[in-house]
């Protein structure tokens, strides 16, 4: 068993609290993200549960062993870093076996280790070459055959694949989950990048100043961020917010966006009472709003500013009053700027935010 907790984690540099109070349990074979931009303690994070950067108070266990001030080679982990971290006067094979020959592994154990890693990264024809003739795609397979050869009980991913291309990221995101799978070992994987993020992880940790705001499913974490920097942060575009205010009509209470009511799903009415008089932020992703050429029954008239044919889906910058927000369509839907159009907000896609604090009002 390799479950991974991390308790009451903090790092200072200086003045600055990098890690801020994090307390995480990762389980046994889970695949957890640490997701966040740049300089929001993450990778730090990661460098504590390695043992490169300890933390300065906390605990962190691994299966049922404390190791929170064991050096890297106590913990059964191995890692893959940013820059792959590969020795270029080495063979590829020597490169993988690199960890095997320092836990002074038998030679047959080597070579059976090291020819199961290169073909589970498809680079067992690329054994003898060296890093100077191989791509970065395939210095990146090295890489990561190097982590999984040894066999530990815990893998940690550090930005693997930010120095690659568009397509190849593509390529290795599915291999590298395809693998993980078949490995069943327990990973912790930082990036900032969202796609890698909710197509890869089991669940989401979304980190800002040193601290972890949601962890959930990916479709939850998207679908129902714990606050307003969440939606803003996951989502191409964006999700969209409008402020509006509570108000009671015919009895029941709505949120009016300008001339225009929203009802928000059930779930929201105890919240809405507390809320009774006061503003509210109103979250809908793009592709959850209704859009409509000809007037419709509880749709709202909006002016179309730009239109983006993106292929699979057209993308509207439309303005509703004094606000620009995202509407994505199917590719074949008639707008052109300056034209009017409809749009209906489907009341259980409307999220609802404190305006002060950002935190969804379910949880506020």
């Amino acid at each position: 068993m390799a479950e991974i907790r991390i308790e009451n984690v903090f790092k200072y540099f200086g003045k600055v609290t990098a890690v801020n109070n994090v307390s995480l349990t990762v389980h046994d074979q889970e695949f957890v993200v640490l997701l966040g931009p740049s300089g929001c303690g993450k990778t730090t994070l990661l460098r504590a549960v390695a043992g490169l950067g300890l933390p300065d108070s906390g605990r962190i266990s691994i299966g049922n062993r404390e190791v929170t001030y064991l050096p890297p080679r106590e913990r059964s982990i191995s890692m893959v870093f940013q820059n792959y971290a590969i020795f270029p006067h080495m063979t590829v094979y020597d490169n993988v076996a690199f960890g095997l020959k320092m836990r002074k592994a038998d030679k047959a154990e080597i070579d059976r280790n090291v020819r199961r890693a290169a073909e589970m990264l498809h680079i067992e024809e690329m054994l003898e070459r060296f890093p100077s003739q191989m791509s970065g795609g395939q210095r990146q397979r090295v890489a990561v055959a190097r982590a999984i050869a040894i066999k530990t009980d815990v893998l940690l991913m550090d930005e693997p694949l930010s120095n690659l291309d568009a397509l190849l990221r593509l390529e290795m995101r599915a291999e590298l989950k395809r693998l993980l799978a078949d490995l069943h070992t327990t990973t912790i994987y930082v990036t900032h990048d969202q796609i890698e993020a909710l197509s890869m992880g089991d669940r989401i940790a979304v980190m800002r100043n040193g601290e972890i705001l949601q962890c959930d499913a990916p479709t939850t974490v998207y679908d129902q961020p714990a606050n307003k920097f969440i939606g803003g942060f996951i989502g191409n575009p964006p999700m969209n917010f409008l402020l509006g205010q509570v108000q009671r009509h015919n009895g029941s209470l709505h949120v009016q966006v300008g001339d225009y009511a929203l009802k928000p799903a059930p779930i929201y009415d105890s919240e809405l009472k507390r809320y009774d008089g006061q503003q509210v932020v109103v979250g809908i992703r793009a592709e959850n709003m209704e859009a409509m050429s000809q007037p419709a029954e509880d749709a709202l008239q909006v002016r179309v500013m730009v239109v983006e044919p993106l292929g699979s889906q057209t993308l509207l910058t439309i303005k509703i009053h004094e606000d620009i927000i995202k509407l994505a369509t199917h590719p074949d839907f008639p707008a052109v700027p300056d034209q009017d159009i409809w749009v209906r907000f489907p009341a259980e896609k409307i999220r609802l935010m404190d305006p002060q604090s950002g935190k969804t009002l379910l949880s506020s």
